[in-house]
């Protein structure tokens, strides 16, 4: 029986991806494993967003690579490269990786990696030969409710890919070019799966896509304007699939990720208000606030319609997180352009944010523009931002002291509030007492930057350093 190791890199978006390679690993009858260094089969799949995610890509190559030559009985280990990176750079690759890895496949190759495993079996590779690769192109792929699948997250969480690929033209981004056109996702398809979820006990449906607000609209005969409110009785819609994911009977929440900007509308506002479900936040990365900086990176938004957006989403949701995230350093951003991003994020106060400084990605407009930016210069704008974040952050924080919020147990002593996505939020810490993948009521007594400090409702007042040391 041949064992598989799977090395998961990058976004959610990626994790689901492996998650489908697991099941369709298990269905062939390959056991999988967590140890590389046992494993018969080891898949690397990769990450290729910015420079610093394929450079760790590179890295947990190069290190099975290096670990399966120490010892004579990992020589004949297999590696596999997957993900946005082999789709992407897969020609390149295999020069660069001649001697390191066996095999390449792409995104719609995720679904046939027990054929693609044992045809490497089949064929041994010439000391001269190229590696396999078995990528077809761009990618169009995108996965249904019956899709095999082994879920790589904690129980009580799970992430819904409702759509795949991107049709927006951000210069910075690369995005729509590895995973290809959008493509949605039918509203049954959705609601199955999320009911099986339940069933199985998740207590977190996490709805992803490149722009999950874009769901729908490519099976729309002709595509609305984005400023026109979006027609809830037109089939395949987010609105639609958000209704039919809240009337699920069971305890859970349905956190929306990705949200592109362009495409709200007060339909999905008053939606996400009256569907109690719905957790009270949203993603929406926003990457600038200039004009300028907005129209250089053709984001199809002004400063104008952000600076009306925030606001109606927060009067339409009350108590509302919204998550964002913005970029510094993009080809001819000025100061003047970082004073007022700095000045609307003071004004705008975001619950979360997240910067990236900006990289100068192969194959984008963005990397061909005049007037780049010094990395020195990045990182300081980078360091002016997230400074003034952290001091926002705390203001946040203390605001919930007092408060007594409904969190979701994410590991002992551990648990997140609706305004914490997985992985990338705040944590609310608390005593072990509340068992694991469990909602349950705290009262806020304390907080420290992102990170906030509760006790069941009824116990008495907790230290952080108590906590941690609970743990």
């Amino acid at each position: 029986m041949i064992k598989v190791s799977l090395i998961s890199l990058g976004c959610a978006k990626n994790l689901v991806d492996s998650e489908i390679m697991v099941g369709h690993l298990l269905q062939a009858g390959m056991t999988i494993i967590p140890e590389a260094e046992q494993a018969d089969v080891v898949i690397v799949n990769t990450c290729s967003f910015i420079d610093s995610s394929k450079e760790e890509s590179i890295g947990h190559i190069l290190e099975v690579h290096q670990n399966r030559g120490m010892k004579k009985r990992r020589q004949h280990q297999k590696l596999i490269v997957a993900g946005c990176m082999s789709q992407r750079f897969s020609k390149n690759l295999s020069t660069e990786l001649h001697d390191e890895v066996d095999a390449f496949i792409g995104l719609d190759q995720v679904t046939k990696i027990g054929p693609i495993i044992e045809e490497i079996y089949a064929k041994e590779r010439g000391a001269h030969e190229a590696p396999a690769s078995f990528i077809e192109g761009r990618s169009t792929y995108i996965p249904d409710y019956d899709t095999p699948r082994f879920r790589l997250t904690p129980k009580h969480f799970a992430y819904i890919k409702i759509a795949e690929g991107c049709n927006h033209p951000c210069t910075f981004c690369i995005i729509p070019q590895i995973r290809g056109r959008h493509r949605s996702r039918t509203v049954e398809s959705v609601v199955a799966e999320a009911r099986q979820l339940v069933r199985e006990g998740v207590r977190e449906l996490n709805l992803i896509s490149q722009d999950t607000t874009f769901f729908g609209m490519d099976t729309w005969a002709e595509r609305p304007n984005p400023r026109t409110p979006v027609d809830s009785s037109r089939g395949t819609a987010l609105t639609t699939l958000l209704r039919q994911l809240n009337a699920i009977e069971g305890d859970f929440w349905i956190r929306l990720l990705y949200t592109h900007p362009a495409h709200w509308s007060d339909e999905l506002i008053r939606t996400i208000a009256e569907c109690p479900k719905v957790a009270r936040y949203i993603d929406i990365p926003l990457q600038h606030i200039s004009d300028h900086m907005l129209g250089l990176m053709q984001r199809e938004t002004s400063s104008a319609y952000i600076r009306d957006l925030i606001p109606r989403i927060r009067r339409g949701i009350p108590g509302i997180a919204i998550r964002t995230t913005f970029i510094v350093g993009f080809p001819g951003e000025t100061e003047a352009d970082v004073d007022e991003l700095s000045a609307f994020i003071q004004e705008t106060k975001f619950e979360r944010l997240g910067v990236f400084r900006y990289s100068q990605e192969e194959g984008t407009r963005g990397a061909k523009m005049e007037n780049q930016i010094a990395p020195k210069i990045k990182e300081a704008r980078w360091h002016r931002i997230m400074k003034l974040q952290r001091e926002i952050a705390a203001e946040v924080s203390k605001s919930f002291v007092g408060r007594t919020l409904r969190v979701l147990v994410e590991e002992p002593g551990v648990a997140r509030g609706e305004a914490d996505a997985p992985d990338i939020d705040g944590r609310i810490y608390l005593p072990i007492t509340v068992p694991v993948g469990d909602f349950a009521n705290v009262k806020i007594n304390g907080y420290e930057d992102y990170d906030l400090l509760a006790l069941p409702v009824g116990q008495e007042p907790l230290t952080r350093k108590v906590a941690k040391q609970a743990q």
